[in-house]
Order: C-alpha cells, then structure tokens, then sequence
C-alpha cells in the first residue's frame, strides 16, 4: 500500500525533529513535559508542515493510556460519543489520550461534549490547528490546556529534514543520488518553511529521476524548480496567514519602508487578491498619511480605482505605485486620534444640549421663532468669529492636535494667527 515520503519516514524520536527549538531544545518546556511522561491537555499550534501532528503522536507513545486519533474534518459527535463508551471499561479504564487534529474545523457544541471528560481527566487532549487558538477555541477548553506555538521552519531545518529522509531512502533501496549542486537548498526556500511540502516534492523526483551510471537516481535544479513553482506561498483568505499579511503590509506603509511594503503587496498579487491589498492602501492614505498630505486620499484612490478596472497582472501598476507612494509620504495620525478621541466621549455619554445659535432654525414651529444668536463666520474679518461650538458639557474638550509635519504646522500659523488675533 502507498504511503507518502512524509508519512512513511515520520520521525520516531523528538531528536529526529528538526526546527522548534525554542519548545523541543534540551531544556525546552515541550520537551520537559515528553520525558516527563506526564501529559497534561495541550493545544499546539502553527503553520501547516511543522511538525505538530509528528510532535504529537511522538509524546502519546509515552503514555500508558490508550491514544485515539480524530481528525475534525471529518469526525462528528458520534465519533465522540464512541471515544466516550469505551471511558472506565476494559478498553480504558484509566482514560485515554485524544489527539484531535484540525480542532478549528470542529463547532462550539463539539467541543463542549468533550468538556466533562477533560475536567475529570478521563480524556487527555492533544489537538492541534493552523488557525489562532483564542479564535476558534471555546474558551473553557483553552483554559484546561496549555498552548505551544510552532513556529515555520527555516531552510535550513527543511534540508535536515530532507538529508534525513534520503539517508533512510538509500538504507530501503540501495539508490544512490546524484544530484546537482544547490537542488536541496533550493527546495528547502522554495517549500516556504513546510517540511511535508518539501518532502512531497523530493518524492516526486526520486520516483521521476532518471536512472544513471550504476543505478543512481540524478536531480536536476531544471526539475526542483518545474515541481516547485508557487510553492513557497502559504496563504488562506479566511485564515491567520491572510490577516498577517495585511497587518505588515500596513505597517510597511506606516513604517515608511517601501521595500517590505512592495514585498507583501507581491505576497498578495500573487495570490490574486486585490480587494485586500486595496482596502488597506486605501486605508492607510486616511490613517497613517492623513492631515500630512491630504492629496494623498485621491491619488491613491485612483491608483485603486486603475487596479480593479485593469486586473491582474496590470493592476500590479498602479498598486506599486500606491504603496511605494504611501511609504515615503509623510506621516501623520492626528485624523485618526482625534476621531477616536470624539467617540470615546460620545459612547461614554459625554453629550449635552446642541448650542442654541447652532440649532437648525427651521426647527421651530410658526409662532415659536426665537432668537438663535448664531455668528456668520464669513461676515467677520478674515472668515472668522469666536463663539462655542460645542456643547456646555464639552466646551473645553480638544481632540485634534495639529501634527509636526509641514502642512499641519502650516494650517497652524495660519489660525494662530487668525484666533489670536481675533
């Protein structure tokens, strides 16, 4: 029967798990708790191609108790309830170990079945996801379990890994490889941080690999790159990699680096999602650009407005511009902090009466007119004229502050000026 690469030369020890040090080092808590034998509930959670699932069934051989395995894509509740029958009877009567993969895919209702038997510590759970635990996991199970971050694997992890599974590949087969200077490192960068993947596409050329001299198998970087194109890119429109994405594609913008901002939005173009690269450049022109060049709103509306009538590839134009343009403007938030600032006090109940003078005089009925005392601005000096605005609660509230950048410090001068003199 077929098995893939990856699953067939699992590794058996944490030792043969490359990557994850800051968890599985000689002193790390992972690690610790492994040897221990003593396996409390944890979550473990990262990237796809880790080692999670590896790293899992490697600690439940260490249990005595039996290890059930489920995956939540395609286990339901009756899967649960069948884990559950077996609990105090001859099958299991100190419990089991449950490793759920996938614990994301599985509904609020799901999960609580399991919560009586996690607080009894008749099921010990290992599960594991993808996605950021606080979102998609019901909160009473999150504080029974301990989390452990995976974090993506480096190239150079990847090509241990790789190394690795060659050797166990000669010792079942008696091939020897000969392949061409920088094939390993190459898929190693090219898998972007995902052991599987790269183990999935060193399969798929030593079963393709044309036979040599002696019966050696030869790998050409002209075939690593054919079955690694596009490989490297990790992305999910609904997942954390998605939001990510955008998050360092904004703060490249506000940062003022061209260069990461250019090689996220690249990160998106190469997915074929323009409405998230554009929300957040059209977001970015209000918020981190703002009262410092307003000009900067319909520039890069027009470059947005280019992008969608184009479409990919050429949308890449105008969107380059865009966030190269936003990267090296200058900067301000004071928009963005004096209309938080407004709505803090208006959702905290601070209102009051609208001024009398700035009542829409229409609002009065026939025979109730009364004097509304309003000023008109443009029949003073210099279009100005000092009368509140605010409400008596408020009068001396201030949410905007002019910011340090030329333009603001300009409008500035002008009414200090004007105000002062007023």
């Amino acid at each position: 029967m077929y098995r893939p690469l990856a699953d067939e030369f699992r590794p058996q020890s944490l030792d043969d798990v490359f990557g994850q040090e800051h968890i599985l080092g000689q002193n790390g808590m992972l690690r610790r708790i492994a040897d221990s034998g003593h396996i409390p509930c944890m979550i473990f959670y990262g990237p796809s191609g880790t080692g999670k699932t590896t790293v899992a069934r490697i600690i439940a051989q260490r249990t005595n108790r039996p290890l059930r395995r489920l995956n939540a894509t395609t286990a339901g509740l009756a899967d649960i309830k069948a884990i559950i029958e077996e609990l105090d009877t001859l099958l299991a009567p100190e419990g089991v170990l449950l490793y759920l993969d996938e614990i994301q895919y599985f509904n609020k209702k799901q999960q609580q079945s399991l919560l009586e038997f996690i607080e009894n510590g008749k099921i010990t759970l290992i599960a594991s996801t993808t996605e950021n635990p606080y979102f998609c996991v019901f909160n009473a199970i999150l504080s029974r379990s301990t989390i452990f971050e995976f974090k993506q694997l480096t190239p150079a992890d990847v090509k241990k890994a790789m190394e690795r599974v060659l050797g166990l590949l000669r010792q079942r087969d008696g091939m020897q490889v000969d392949m061409e200077e920088g094939v390993l490192d190459y898929i190693a960068a090219a898998c972007g941080g995902d052991a599987r993947k790269s183990l999935n596409t060193l399969e798929l050329l030593y079963t393709t690999a044309i036979p040599g001299a002696e019966g050696t198998l030869r790998f050409t970087m002209a075939d690593a790159r054919a079955v690694t194109q596009r490989s490297a890119m990790r992305y999910d429109r609904e997942g954390d990699e998605h939001f990510d994405i955008l998050s360092a594609l904004m703060k490249s913008m506000r940062g003022s680096d061209p260069d990461a901002a250019l090689h996220y939005l690249a990160r998106f173009l190469e997915t074929g999602d323009l409405l998230g690269a554009c929300r957040r450049i059209l977001c970015s022109a209000s918020e981190d650009i703002g009262l410092a060049y307003p000009l900067a709103v319909p520039i890069v509306k027009a470059c947005v407005d280019s992008a969608l009538q184009l479409g990919l590839p050429e949308a890449r134009l105008p969107l380059a511009e865009a966030v190269i343009f936003l990267a090296t403007c200058p900067k301000s938030n004071t928009g963005c902090m004096a209309i938080d600032a407004a709505i803090a006090d208006v959702k905290a109940g601070k209102s009051g009466p609208i001024p009398r003078h700035l009542q829409n005089v229409h609002a009065d009925g026939a025979g109730f007119e009364r004097e509304q005392g309003y000023l008109y601005p443009h029949s003073f000096p210099n279009r100005w004229v000092a009368q509140q605005y605010l409400p008596d609660s408020l009068k001396d509230a201030r949410y905007y502050e002019y910011g340090d950048n030329k333009t603001e410090q300009a409008a500035k001068k002008y009414w200090d000026l004007i105000k002062g003199s007023g």
